[in-house]
């Protein structure tokens, strides 16, 4: 794929439509939509996870998966002000919440700031402390009256953010991981003759602990799995050249090993291989911490699968700002439909 063919506009609506860990309704319904024209079946399990399915030739199962969810917040406290109190849903370095637009999803969605105490009025000891996520309270303007209206305790919250192109990049919040969700459904759409039955899994509840891929694992009971992630890019001022991991633009990550899983090295040898055969610009991914999607596909399946990840070089993860390189993106698709149309071209034996 030429970058310049990128669906920019479906890129920005996948990662603006909202969708916080345990709350996936309207980007599942989004992608239901979208890749229902394409699938031979299509459901949704208990736990929500989308499960799209392309009928293959070969005898065996190939899962991909995408996580859908985006880190985010849930409404834990209102107090007599009308401030909220809140939760994190995935991991966040709390200095990234200052200053940041939010969206409560109430009955209505209304916008929240995220407030802290003025560095003005902090005593010097405060001033040097790293802050907390409880530093924070969001403020939306209302009285306590006004805001019960319209929120309750357990309502989710999601970052304010519009996806824009810079230069040859895209930034937007929750790249992490809409980005992958927008690569498994262009590769989806392009799939001609897979190798095998090809499940494509749009999981829920990655960011709190990779709880839809390990339900949809033990349903599908994939032979070969395929996760699709972002993976840190930090190819930036005053890194190392052994701290990079990747480096946007560089090309497509083929993962190696995250915290979570050590990819089966006949997969990780596959995925060069036919990058290689293809001519896909890619680079190998190590990431010491961290773990995706992978781990349960691997592990959730009787006597496992064979299991490996594409990653995508994200710089800024987990901030509003994430980054990746168009032509990243690209390959990504490209290498995933070779893979899923070519795995019967390859010596699993060895």
């Amino acid at each position: 794929m030429k970058t310049k063919e990128l669906n920019i506009p479906l890129l920005k609506t996948i990662c603006e439509k909202p969708g916080a860990s345990g709350f996936e309704k309207q980007i599942r319904d989004f992608i239901l939509g979208e890749i229902k024209p394409y699938a031979d079946t299509l459901e949704v399990d208990n736990m929500g996870n989308v499960i799209a399915v392309k009928k293959g030739s070969g005898a065996k199962k190939i899962m991909a998966a995408a996580h859908m969810d985006e880190i985010g917040f849930i409404v834990t406290h209102i107090d007599d002000n009308g401030f909220l109190r809140f939760h994190t849903l995935g991991g966040f370095d709390p200095k990234t919440l200052t200053a940041q637009r939010v969206i409560i999803h109430g009955k209505k969605d209304l916008i929240g700031v995220m407030g802290s105490k003025p560095i003005h009025i902090m005593s010097p000891e405060e001033r040097t402390k790293s802050p907390k996520t409880t530093d924070y309270f969001i403020d939306l303007g209302m009285s306590k009256k006004e805001v019960e209206k319209w929120i309750e305790i357990g309502n989710p919250i999601t970052r304010e953010r519009a996806l824009i192109e810079m230069g040859d990049c895209i930034n937007s919040k929750s790249l992490d991981n809409r980005i992958s969700v927008f690569v498994l459904l262009e590769a989806f759409k392009r799939l001609e003759n897979p190798a095998h039955d090809f499940y494509a899994v749009f999981t829920v509840q990655e960011e709190i602990g990779i709880r839809g891929a390990q339900v949809s694992a033990i349903a599908i009971q994939p032979d070969f799995g395929i996760a699709i992630d972002t993976t840190i890019a930090f190819d930036v001022p005053g890194a190392a050249a052994h701290e990079k991991v990747t480096s946007l633009g560089e090309g497509v990550a083929v993962k190696i090993m995250d915290s979570a899983t050590v990819c089966d090295y006949r997969m990780v040898a596959f995925m060069k291989a036919t990058a290689t055969k293809h001519k896909i610009k890619f680079q190998p991914e190590i990431l010491t911490a961290g773990g995706t999607d992978t781990a349960a596909i691997q592990r959730f399946t009787a006597g496992g699968s064979i299991a490996g990840a594409l990653s995508i070089p994200t710089r800024h993860i987990h901030q509003v700002i994430e980054m990746v390189h168009k032509d990243d993106v690209a390959l990504a698709i490209d290498l995933l439909v070779h893979l899923v149309e070519d795995m019967n071209n390859y010596n699993w034996e060895h």
